[in-house]
Protein backbone atom coordinates (compact mmCIF):
# COMPACT_ATOMS: atom_id res chain seq x y z
CA UNK A 1 0.00 0.00 0.00
CA UNK A 2 1.09 3.56 -0.61
CA UNK A 3 3.09 5.17 2.22
CA UNK A 4 1.29 8.53 2.47
CA UNK A 5 3.10 9.67 5.63
CA UNK A 6 6.45 8.94 4.02
CA UNK A 7 5.69 10.95 0.90
CA UNK A 8 7.72 14.03 0.03
CA UNK A 9 6.56 17.38 1.42
CA UNK A 10 7.59 20.37 -0.68
CA UNK A 11 6.79 23.14 1.80
CA UNK A 12 10.22 22.87 3.43
CA UNK A 13 8.98 23.21 7.01
CA UNK A 14 10.38 20.95 9.72
CA UNK A 15 8.21 20.24 12.78
CA UNK A 16 9.71 20.21 16.27
CA UNK A 17 7.58 17.44 17.71
CA UNK A 18 4.87 15.06 16.51
CA UNK A 19 3.63 11.98 18.29
CA UNK A 20 1.06 10.35 20.54
CA UNK A 21 -0.27 11.35 23.93
CA UNK A 22 -2.77 10.15 26.52
CA UNK A 23 -1.48 6.56 26.40
CA UNK A 24 -1.90 4.62 29.66
CA UNK A 25 0.93 2.16 30.29
CA UNK A 26 2.38 0.19 33.23
CA UNK A 27 5.85 1.13 34.50
CA UNK A 28 8.05 -0.05 37.35
CA UNK A 29 9.82 2.35 39.72
CA UNK A 30 12.46 1.96 42.36
CA UNK A 31 10.83 2.21 45.79
CA UNK A 32 13.01 3.10 48.76
CA UNK A 33 10.94 1.08 51.22
CA UNK A 34 9.78 -1.82 49.04
CA UNK A 35 12.51 -2.02 46.37
CA UNK A 36 10.04 -1.63 43.50
CA UNK A 37 6.59 -0.23 42.81
CA UNK A 38 4.34 -0.74 39.81
CA UNK A 39 2.11 2.08 38.69
CA UNK A 40 0.29 3.34 35.59
CA UNK A 41 1.80 6.19 33.60
CA UNK A 42 0.20 8.60 31.18
CA UNK A 43 2.68 8.51 28.30
CA UNK A 44 3.52 11.09 25.66
CA UNK A 45 5.99 9.90 23.03
CA UNK A 46 7.13 12.14 20.19
CA UNK A 47 9.82 12.78 17.61
CA UNK A 48 10.96 15.59 15.34
CA UNK A 49 9.83 15.52 11.72
CA UNK A 50 12.20 16.61 8.92
CA UNK A 51 11.07 19.19 6.39
CA UNK A 52 10.91 16.71 3.54
CA UNK A 53 8.50 14.25 5.22
CA UNK A 54 4.75 14.82 5.10
CA UNK A 55 4.03 12.96 8.31
CA UNK A 56 5.36 10.52 10.88
CA UNK A 57 4.32 6.91 11.32
CA UNK A 58 2.31 7.12 14.55
CA UNK A 59 1.77 3.35 14.59
CA UNK A 60 5.51 2.83 14.99
CA UNK A 61 5.42 4.79 18.24
CA UNK A 62 2.78 2.40 19.55
CA UNK A 63 4.87 -0.53 18.33
CA UNK A 64 7.83 0.73 20.33
CA UNK A 65 5.70 0.91 23.47
CA UNK A 66 4.45 -2.62 22.93
CA UNK A 67 7.89 -4.02 22.19
CA UNK A 68 9.25 -2.48 25.39
CA UNK A 69 6.20 -3.68 27.33
CA UNK A 70 8.13 -5.57 30.03
CA UNK A 71 10.99 -3.11 30.08
CA UNK A 72 9.27 0.25 30.43
CA UNK A 73 11.14 1.50 33.45
CA UNK A 74 12.61 4.91 33.90
CA UNK A 75 16.15 3.59 33.66
CA UNK A 76 15.41 1.95 30.29
CA UNK A 77 13.91 5.03 28.64
CA UNK A 78 17.08 5.85 26.66
CA UNK A 79 16.81 2.47 24.92
CA UNK A 80 13.21 3.21 24.00
CA UNK A 81 14.10 6.69 22.75
CA UNK A 82 16.90 5.28 20.63
CA UNK A 83 14.48 2.75 19.18
CA UNK A 84 12.08 5.57 18.25
CA UNK A 85 14.90 7.59 16.67
CA UNK A 86 16.02 4.61 14.60
CA UNK A 87 12.53 3.64 13.43
CA UNK A 88 11.51 7.17 12.45
CA UNK A 89 14.94 8.46 11.40
CA UNK A 90 14.38 11.37 13.80
CA UNK A 91 17.04 13.70 15.16
CA UNK A 92 15.19 14.42 18.41
CA UNK A 93 12.83 12.23 20.44
CA UNK A 94 11.09 12.77 23.77
CA UNK A 95 9.08 10.77 26.26
CA UNK A 96 7.08 12.16 29.18
CA UNK A 97 5.64 9.92 31.88
CA UNK A 98 3.10 11.22 34.39
CA UNK A 99 2.28 8.77 37.15
CA UNK A 100 1.01 8.49 40.73
CA UNK A 101 3.58 7.34 43.29
CA UNK A 102 2.43 5.92 46.62
CA UNK A 103 4.15 6.14 50.00
CA UNK A 104 2.93 4.64 53.25
CA UNK A 105 2.87 7.41 55.86
CA UNK A 106 2.31 7.17 59.59
CA UNK A 107 0.24 9.91 61.27
CA UNK A 108 2.32 12.11 63.62
CA UNK A 109 0.67 11.07 66.93
CA UNK A 110 -1.52 7.99 66.49
CA UNK A 111 0.96 6.46 64.00
CA UNK A 112 -2.00 5.25 61.95
CA UNK A 113 -0.67 4.20 58.56
CA UNK A 114 -2.16 5.01 55.19
CA UNK A 115 -1.08 5.35 51.58
CA UNK A 116 -0.40 8.86 50.29
CA UNK A 117 -0.40 9.53 46.56
CA UNK A 118 1.98 11.98 44.90
CA UNK A 119 1.86 13.15 41.28
CA UNK A 120 5.22 12.61 39.59
CA UNK A 121 6.65 13.29 36.15
CA UNK A 122 9.67 11.89 34.40
CA UNK A 123 10.74 13.36 31.08
CA UNK A 124 13.62 12.30 28.86
CA UNK A 125 14.91 13.90 25.68
CA UNK A 126 17.46 12.56 23.24
CA UNK A 127 18.80 14.90 20.57
CA UNK A 128 21.91 13.54 18.92
CA UNK A 129 24.51 13.09 21.65
CA UNK A 130 22.57 15.25 24.12
CA UNK A 131 20.55 13.51 26.84
CA UNK A 132 18.33 15.39 29.28
CA UNK A 133 16.38 13.86 32.18
CA UNK A 134 14.08 15.68 34.60
CA UNK A 135 12.17 14.39 37.61
CA UNK A 136 9.13 16.30 38.84
CA UNK A 137 7.15 15.80 42.04
CA UNK A 138 3.99 17.58 43.19
CA UNK A 139 3.70 17.50 46.97
CA UNK A 140 0.52 18.58 48.84
CA UNK A 141 1.36 20.93 51.70
CA UNK A 142 -0.27 23.15 54.33
CA UNK A 143 0.58 26.84 54.74
CA UNK A 144 -0.61 29.17 57.51
CA UNK A 145 -0.62 32.89 56.80
CA UNK A 146 1.93 34.85 58.92
CA UNK A 147 0.05 38.10 58.32
CA UNK A 148 -3.25 36.62 59.47
CA UNK A 149 -1.65 35.27 62.63
CA UNK A 150 0.04 38.59 63.41
CA UNK A 151 -2.96 40.89 62.95
CA UNK A 152 -5.65 38.65 64.49
CA UNK A 153 -6.58 38.53 68.17
CA UNK A 154 -6.83 34.77 67.83
CA UNK A 155 -6.61 32.20 65.04
CA UNK A 156 -5.15 32.45 61.55
CA UNK A 157 -6.27 31.29 58.13
CA UNK A 158 -4.52 28.33 56.59
CA UNK A 159 -4.89 26.46 53.34
CA UNK A 160 -3.74 23.46 51.39
CA UNK A 161 -1.25 24.07 48.64
CA UNK A 162 1.20 22.23 46.44
CA UNK A 163 4.97 22.33 46.10
CA UNK A 164 5.92 21.42 42.53
CA UNK A 165 9.63 20.56 42.36
CA UNK A 166 11.56 19.58 39.22
CA UNK A 167 15.23 18.63 39.27
CA UNK A 168 18.21 17.54 37.22
CA UNK A 169 21.18 15.96 38.99
CA UNK A 170 24.91 16.32 38.43
CA UNK A 171 27.14 13.84 36.66
CA UNK A 172 29.86 12.41 38.91
CA UNK A 173 33.55 12.37 37.98
CA UNK A 174 33.21 8.67 37.18
CA UNK A 175 30.57 9.47 34.58
CA UNK A 176 27.66 8.20 36.67
CA UNK A 177 24.73 10.54 37.38
CA UNK A 178 23.91 11.31 41.00
CA UNK A 179 20.96 9.46 42.47
CA UNK A 180 18.00 10.98 44.30
CA UNK A 181 14.97 9.09 45.56
CA UNK A 182 11.48 10.36 44.82
CA UNK A 183 10.92 10.00 48.57
CA UNK A 184 13.76 12.42 49.31
CA UNK A 185 12.19 15.21 47.25
CA UNK A 186 8.85 14.61 48.95
CA UNK A 187 10.47 14.81 52.39
CA UNK A 188 12.29 18.02 51.49
CA UNK A 189 9.07 19.67 50.34
CA UNK A 190 7.20 18.57 53.47
CA UNK A 191 9.97 20.00 55.66
CA UNK A 192 9.67 23.41 54.00
CA UNK A 193 5.99 24.19 54.66
CA UNK A 194 3.86 24.99 57.70
CA UNK A 195 2.77 21.35 58.01
CA UNK A 196 2.58 18.23 55.83
CA UNK A 197 -0.61 16.61 54.51
CA UNK A 198 -1.77 13.08 55.38
CA UNK A 199 -4.40 10.68 54.04
CA UNK A 200 -5.49 9.37 57.46
CA UNK A 201 -5.63 11.39 60.68
CA UNK A 202 -7.12 10.73 64.10
CA UNK A 203 -8.18 13.56 66.42
CA UNK A 204 -4.81 13.69 68.25
CA UNK A 205 -3.12 13.97 64.85
CA UNK A 206 -5.40 16.81 63.75
CA UNK A 207 -4.67 18.64 66.99
CA UNK A 208 -0.92 18.19 66.53
CA UNK A 209 -0.96 19.35 62.89
CA UNK A 210 -3.16 22.35 63.60
CA UNK A 211 -0.81 23.56 66.30
CA UNK A 212 2.30 22.69 64.27
CA UNK A 213 1.08 24.86 61.39
CA UNK A 214 0.16 27.68 63.79
CA UNK A 215 3.68 27.60 65.24
CA UNK A 216 5.24 27.62 61.77
CA UNK A 217 3.45 30.27 59.65
CA UNK A 218 4.67 30.61 56.06
CA UNK A 219 3.91 32.57 52.94
CA UNK A 220 4.40 30.82 49.60
CA UNK A 221 7.53 32.98 49.31
CA UNK A 222 8.85 31.43 52.54
CA UNK A 223 8.25 27.90 51.26
CA UNK A 224 10.06 28.58 47.97
CA UNK A 225 13.03 30.09 49.80
CA UNK A 226 13.22 27.15 52.20
CA UNK A 227 13.10 24.73 49.27
CA UNK A 228 15.83 26.69 47.53
CA UNK A 229 18.09 26.68 50.57
CA UNK A 230 17.78 22.91 51.00
CA UNK A 231 18.17 22.00 47.33
CA UNK A 232 21.15 24.30 46.82
CA UNK A 233 22.94 22.61 49.71
CA UNK A 234 22.44 19.21 48.11
CA UNK A 235 25.53 18.71 45.94
CA UNK A 236 23.67 16.14 43.83
CA UNK A 237 21.34 18.80 42.42
CA UNK A 238 22.47 20.55 39.24
CA UNK A 239 19.24 22.41 38.44
CA UNK A 240 15.79 22.81 39.93
CA UNK A 241 12.57 24.70 39.51
CA UNK A 242 10.36 25.15 42.54
CA UNK A 243 6.79 26.37 42.18
CA UNK A 244 4.58 26.72 45.27
CA UNK A 245 0.88 27.53 45.01
CA UNK A 246 -1.68 27.82 47.79
CA UNK A 247 -5.45 27.64 47.38
CA UNK A 248 -6.22 30.65 49.54
CA UNK A 249 -9.00 29.96 52.02
CA UNK A 250 -10.25 33.56 52.46
CA UNK A 251 -9.38 35.04 49.05
CA UNK A 252 -10.94 34.46 45.66
CA UNK A 253 -7.57 33.72 44.14
CA UNK A 254 -4.52 31.50 44.60
CA UNK A 255 -1.09 32.71 45.63
CA UNK A 256 2.12 31.36 44.10
CA UNK A 257 5.89 31.81 44.04
CA UNK A 258 8.38 30.32 41.57
CA UNK A 259 12.17 30.08 41.59
CA UNK A 260 14.57 28.43 39.15
CA UNK A 261 18.23 27.78 39.92
CA UNK A 262 21.23 26.20 38.19
CA UNK A 263 24.54 25.09 39.67
CA UNK A 264 26.88 27.07 37.44
CA UNK A 265 30.01 25.07 38.23
CA UNK A 266 28.53 21.81 36.94
CA UNK A 267 30.11 21.03 33.55
CA UNK A 268 27.90 20.34 30.57
CA UNK A 269 27.99 16.76 29.36
CA UNK A 270 25.66 14.25 27.81
CA UNK A 271 25.06 10.95 29.53
CA UNK A 272 22.56 8.14 29.51
CA UNK A 273 20.89 7.38 32.85
CA UNK A 274 22.11 4.60 35.09
CA UNK A 275 19.93 1.76 36.35
CA UNK A 276 18.29 4.09 38.83
CA UNK A 277 14.62 4.69 38.22
CA UNK A 278 14.80 8.29 39.35
CA UNK A 279 18.25 9.39 38.23
CA UNK A 280 18.45 12.64 36.35
CA UNK A 281 21.38 13.98 34.37
CA UNK A 282 22.53 17.57 34.38
CA UNK A 283 22.29 19.25 31.00
CA UNK A 284 23.95 22.56 31.67
CA UNK A 285 24.40 25.42 29.26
Amino acid sequence: MKDVQGSLDKRGIAIDSVGITGVKYPITLLDRANKSQRTIADVTLSASLPHFSRGTHMSRLVEVLNQHHDRIRLETLPLMLQDVANRLNAEAVQVVLKFPYFIEKAAPVSKAKSLMSYECTFSAVANGSVRDFVLGVRVPITTLCPCSKTISDYGAHNQRGVADVQIRTVVRSNGEPAFIWIEELIEIAEQCCSAPVYSLLKRPDERWLTMAAYDNPMFVEDVVRELTAKLKRDRRVAWFRAHVESEESIHNHNAFATLEWRRRKTPARAHAPSKSAVTMVASET
